[in-house]
C-alpha cells in the first residue's frame, strides 16, 4: 500500500508502536459511574466538577486536548488560565443531568480538527475566553424543558471577538517521539495575557493500598524526566524557559473533607500557586513530583499568535525542539495524502471538509477505557469501604468484568465510556482508515472480559445489563466486506472468529428476550430512550405484557446478519452451511410470527393502518401501541439478498432451502418471494412482502408523517396533531412529535428518540433501500416525496435520504449549515464557520443539532454516506 500513514498502518498491525500514544486521554472522568463510591449510586453528585482539579481519580484521568500511552500510565495535556478564571481550565465543564434543562451538556465550544488512524498527526482546537468563565450563569441558567439550552456563546463571552483559539498539534516523528505544537491566537481587538500550561502526569496507582510504586517526576535542566516503571524513562523537553512546576497526583484532604493532608503538594497545588501569582506554597521546591507542568506566561497581540513548543520523547531529544516545524509540516502532508481518495473525486471541497472533520472527531474519540468491577464493588484496602447495598446494586452481575482497553466512545464529554451498539456504527467509518483496529474493536465486545457468561454484551457503565439493539453481528459483515473490498483480500480468520462469540450472544437473545417462546421479542428501551409511551425497560403492572417491533425486527436482522456470515464461510468450510439452515429456518419463523403469529393471536402487522406496532398483552388480549414511530419502519432492516452464484457453490443449503418452500409454505409465504429469483438472478429474505413494502415506505416517504428535509424522523409528525395516550395501573401515558428536544423528564431529559432525526437508524434504512433495489431493480418505484407524483426506484430513494443527511453539514444557498441552528457566528464568521460539529441527533424540522455536541461516533457515519454517493 502506497503512502506513508499506510505503511505506518503495516508497520503497527506487525508489532510495531505507532499506536502506543495516542488521544486516549478521557475528556471528562468526574461525574462517571467508575468514579462514585456514594451510597446512593448519584455518580453526577458523587464526584463533580468542583472536586475534580483536587480529588485524585481512581480510574482514569481526563485533560484538554490530552494524549497518553495506551495503558494510560503517563498522561499529557493542556491547562490555561486567562488571568480572570477562578480555576485553571485544566478540563472541559459542562452541567449533569440535574444541572441542563434537557440533561447533562458540555458548555465549552471545541473541536477535533485532524487525525490519522496511527495518531502520527492531530490536531485539536479550543475556544477561550478572555473574560471570566461564566461558571455559575450556566449552572444558574433559568431555562425550562420547553427551552433551549444555553451555551457558552450565548452568554457573550465571544462577544467582541475577545477570545483566544488555542490550537494543539502533534506530529510523531518517530512511535515514541512527539512534537508538540500550542499556537495562541488572539481574536480580540488588544493585546491579552495567557498563562499556558502543558502539563504531564501519572495516572494515580500509589494510594489505593494494591501497588504502593510510586512513579518520578523530576526536573532535568530545561526538561522533565519522566519514570515510570512501566516504561523507559522519557524526557519532556521544553522550548523557552518557563517554569516548572511540580506538584502530587493525590487528593487534597484538607478543601474536600477537611480531613489531614497527605502532602503539602496535592493535585490542585499547581492551579493554587499560578492563581496567587507564585506565593502559594503549594508546588514542590524541590522540583519532584508526579504532576508537573511549564508554566509559560505569555502577552498576546491583537490578531496575533504565539506558539510553545514541546517535545515527548523516550530519549533525550537530540535536537530539542528545533525541528518541529520540520516534522509537523512532513507529518501533515502525508495526512492529506492519506485522506486524498477517501472520496471521489466530483465530491466537492465541502464534503471533503465534512467527511475529514467526521473521521478526526471519530480518532479523537479513542479512550483509554479502566473499569475492573469486582474491585470496584469491593473498595480498595487503603479507602473506606463502600456500602453493603452495592454488592446488590448497579452492575453487581457483572463482576467478571475487567475492561482496561482503548475504546471507541459514543462522545468525548457527555459519554466518555462505551455503548455496545454505538461502536457498531462507528465501526463502520472506521473501517474506511483503519479496518484492523475496526476487527479489534468488533471481537474485543466479545472477549470473556466483556460478554457476560450468559452470552450478553455489557450495554454501558450505567447499567452493564441494560439490553442494547443486536447489531454486532450486522457490523462485522459489513466491515468485513468493507475490509475485503479496499484490500483484496477477505479476512475469513477474523469472520469465524467473531461469529463464534456472536453464536452465544444470539443464544442468549432467544432465551431471554422471548417470553413464551413465540418468535416476537421483548428488550426493553433497546436503546430507544423516549420512542414509546412509557418506560419500556420497566416492568408493567399486573403481568401486561409488551411485545416489541423494533426487538422482534432486530432479531430478524440478526438472523439474517448470521445467515450471510454463515454462507460467507461456508464456502470456505463446508460444515458452515448447517448453521446456516439454522438461522434461515429462524429467520422463516420470526418473519412468520411478525406477520401473523396463529389462528389466537395477531401478528405485530396491523393489515387497517399497513403498518407494525408494538402490543400489549394484557387480560388474554392484546392491544397494538398505535404510535407511528421508528419501531415500525426497523423491520425494513431485515432483508438480505443471495446470489445466484453463492446458492450454486453450496448445494447442500440450496437443497434444504428448496425443501422448506415446498414442505413449510406457511413459513415461506410470509418473506419476500424466495422462489422468484430478481434482478441477476439473487433471492430475497424480508420481513415485507412488496405490497408492504410499500405501504410501509408511503408513510416514511411522507413529509407530513416521517421525512424531514435532513432526514427520516422518530416518530411521525402526524402526532403533532394527534398525540397518542394509554391509561395503564391508574397513570396516564401519552407520547407526541417533539422534533427537538425532549420535554419529557423519562429517561433524564435530552434522551430523545420523539421526532429527532438520528443517524445510525437512517443509515440501516438507506442501506436496506439499496439491499430492496438489488432484488427489486428499477421497475418497482415509489412516489418521493408521498403524494408528490414523481415516481423514483429505490436505490435513488436512499440516494436522496443520504443527500439529505449529508446537507445538515454543508452550507446552502445563504451560506448556512442547518446544523448550527442559524447561528449567525458559527456560519458566517471565519473564524468559526469552517468548525462544524458532529451532533447525537438532529431537529426533526429544522435538522439543528442537538444532544451531545461531538457524537462522531455514529454521527461519523456522515463519512461513509459521502465516500459512497459520490457527491
Amino acid at each position: 500500500m502506497a503512502g506513508a500513514e499506510r505503511r505506518r498502518l503495516d508497520a503497527n498491525r506487525r508489532g510495531g508502536r505507532w499506536q502506543w500514544w495516542g488521544p486516549y486521554l478521557s475528556a471528562r472522568q468526574w461525574g462517571t459511574v467508575r468514579e462514585d463510591y456514594s451510597a446512593g449510586g448519584n455518580a453526577w453528585a458523587s464526584f463533580p466538577h468542583d472536586h475534580a482539579r483536587s480529588r485524585a481519580y481512581r480510574w482514569g484521568e481526563d485533560g484538554l486536548g490530552g494524549i497518553c500511552d495506551r495503558w494510560q500510565h503517563i498522561c499529557f495535556a493542556l491547562a490555561l488560565w486567562n488571568g480572570r478564571d477562578p480555576i485553571l481550565k485544566e478540563r472541559l465543564f459542562g452541567l449533569t443531568n440535574d444541572e441542563g434543562n434537557h440533561g447533562e451538556d458540555a458548555k465549552e465550544h471545541w473541536w477535533a480538527l485532524d487525525s490519522t488512524p496511527t495518531h502520527s498527526y492531530m490536531r485539536w482546537l479550543y475556544k477561550y475566553p478572555q473574560a471570566a468563565f461564566p461558571y455559575a450563569q450556566l449552572v444558574h441558567h433559568g431555562r425550562g424543558r420547553h427551552e433551549p439550552e444555553l451555551e457558552l456563546a450565548d452568554t457573550g463571552v465571544f462577544d467582541g471577538d475577545r477570545y483566544f483559539d488555542v490550537e494543539l498539534t502533534y506530529a510523531k516523528a518517530a512511535p515514541d517521539d512527539i512534537c508538540i505544537r500550542i499556537d495562541c491566537a488572539n481574536r480580540g481587538p488588544e493585546a491579552a495575557p495567557l498563562h499556558v500550561l502543558p502539563t504531564i502526569w501519572f495516572r494515580n496507582t500509589w494510594s489505593w493500598g494494591r501497588d504502593d510504586r510510586r512513579p518520578s517526576l523530576r526536573a532535568d535542566g530545561g526538561a522533565v524526566l519522566v519514570e515510570h516503571k512501566a516504561h523507559g524513562p522519557y524526557w519532556l523537553r521544553c522550548g523557552g524557559q518557563p517554569d516548572l512546576l511540580f506538584c502530587e497526583n493525590e487528593s487534597n484532604a484538607a478543601r474536600l473533607w477537611g480531613a489531614p493532608p497527605t502532602t503539602p503538594y496535592p493535585k490542585d497545588g499547581i492551579n493554587d500557586h499560578v492563581l496567587s501569582g507564585g506565593a502559594a506554597a503549594t508546588v514542590n521546591p524541590g522540583g519532584v513530583g508526579t504532576k508537573a507542568s511549564a508554566w509559560y506566561r505569555l502577552d498576546v497581540p491583537a490578531g496575533g499568535t504565539v506558539s510553545v513548543d514541546l517535545r515527548l520523547a523516550n530519549g533525550p531529544p537530540a535536537q530539542g525542539t528545533e525541528d518541529a516545524a520540520a516534522v509537523i509540516a512532513q507529518r501533515a502532508a502525508e495526512a492529506d495524502e492519506f485522506y486524498a481518495d477517501l472520496s471521489p473525486p466530483r465530491v466537492s471541497h465541502d464534503a471533503r471538509r465534512v467527511q475529514r472533520r467526521a473521521m478526526a472527531g471519530l480518532l479523537w474519540a479513542k479512550k483509554h477505557y479502566r473499569y475492573d468491577v469486582r474491585e470496584w464493588l469491593e473498595g480498595d484496602p487503603a479507602s473506606p469501604p463502600p456500602p453493603h447495598a452495592r454488592h446488590h446494586g448497579r452492575n453487581a452481575q457483572w463482576d467478571h468484568l475487567y475492561n482496561a482497553d482503548t475504546i471507541s466512545m459514543p462522545d468525548e464529554w457527555e459519554y466518555p465510556w462505551y455503548a455496545a451498539w454505538d461502536l457498531a456504527f462507528h465501526m463502520i467509518p472506521m473501517a474506511l482508515v483503519d479496518a484492523a483496529f475496526a476487527k479489534e474493536q468488533l471481537i474485543l465486545f466479545c472477549r470473556e472480559w466483556f460478554m457476560h457468561p450468559n452470552g450478553q454484551l455489557p450495554a454501558y457503565e450505567w447499567a452493564f445489563g441494560d439490553v442494547n439493539p443486536p447489531v454486532h453481528a450486522w457490523a462485522a459483515w459489513r466491515v468485513y466486506k468493507i475490509d475485503a473490498k479496499a484490500t483484496g483480500h477477505k479476512d475469513v480468520d477474523f469472520l469465524e472468529r467473531v461469529f463464534h462469540k456472536l453464536l452465544i450472544n444470539f443464544s442468549w437473545w432467544v432465551n431471554r428476550k422471548d417470553a413464551d417462546g413465540s418468535n416476537v421479542f421483548e428488550g426493553g428501551f433497546l436503546g430507544l430512550d423516549n420512542v414509546g409511551l412509557f418506560d419500556r425497560s420497566m416492568p408493567l403492572p399486573g403481568g401486561v405484557r409488551l411485545e416489541q417491533s423494533d426487538a422482534t425486527s432486530w432479531m430478524a436482522m440478526f438472523c439474517l446478519n448470521m445467515l450471510a456470515i454463515a454462507l460467507e464461510l461456508a464456502q470456505h468450510e463446508a460444515v458452515y452451511e448447517d448453521t446456516a439452515t439454522k438461522f434461515f429456518e429462524h429467520f422463516l419463523a420470526i418473519a412468520h410470527a411478525m406477520n401473523n403469529i396463529g389462528h389466537d393471536r395477531n401478528g405485530l402487522w396491523d393489515e387497517a393502518d399497513g403498518f407494525f406496532y408494538d402490543q400489549l398483552l394484557i387480560d388474554g388480549g392484546q392491544i397494538p401501541m398505535r404510535v407511528r414511530s421508528i419501531v415500525g419502519l426497523i423491520p425494513l432492516f431485515a432483508v438480505e439478498t443471495m446470489e445466484q452464484a453463492t446458492l450454486d457453490r453450496l448445494p447442500d443449503f440450496s437443497t434444504r432451502m428448496r425443501w422448506f418452500m415446498k414442505n413449510r409454505p406457511d413459513l415461506c409465504g410470509n418473506v419476500f418471494q424466495l422462489d422468484a429469483p430478481g434482478e441477476d438472478q439473487r433471492r430475497m429474505l424480508s420481513v415485507l412482502n412488496p405490497d408492504r413494502l410499500r405501504r410501509v415506505l408511503a408513510y416514511m416517504l411522507d413529509e407530513a408523517e416521517f421525512l424531514s428535509p435532513h432526514g427520516v424522523r422518530s416518530v411521525s409528525k402526524h402526532h403533532l396533531a394527534n398525540p397518542v395516550s394509554i391509561d395503564l395501573g391508574g397513570q396516564t401515558h401519552s407520547i407526541s412529535y417533539q422534533p427537538g428536544e425532549s420535554t419529557t423528564g423519562l429517561f433524564g431529559g435530552n434522551s430523545n428518540w420523539r421526532g429527532p432525526v438520528w443517524f445510525p437508524i437512517n443509515y440501516l434504512l438507506i442501506e436496506s433501500l439499496q439491499k430492496f433495489h438489488y432484488y427489486l431493480g428499477d421497475d418497482y418505484v415509489v412516489e418521493f416525496p408521498t403524494g408528490s407524483g414523481q415516481r423514483m426506484n429505490l436505490w435513488d430513494v436512499a440516494a436522496e435520504l443520504s443527500r439529505r443527511l449529508i446537507s445538515l453539514f454543508l452550507p446552502g444557498p445563504d451560506g448556512r449549515r442547518p446544523v448550527n441552528a442559524g447561528a449567525a457566528r458559527f456560519d458566517l464568521d471565519p473564524w468559526w464557520r469552517e468548525h462544524v460539529s458532529f451532533h447525537e441527533y438532529f431537529h426533526g424540522d429544522t435538522g439543528a443539532g442537538l444532544g451531545a455536541s461531538h457524537q462522531t461516533g455514529w454521527t461519523a457515519l456522515v463519512a461513509k454516506l459521502i465516500r459512497q454517493s459520490g457527491r
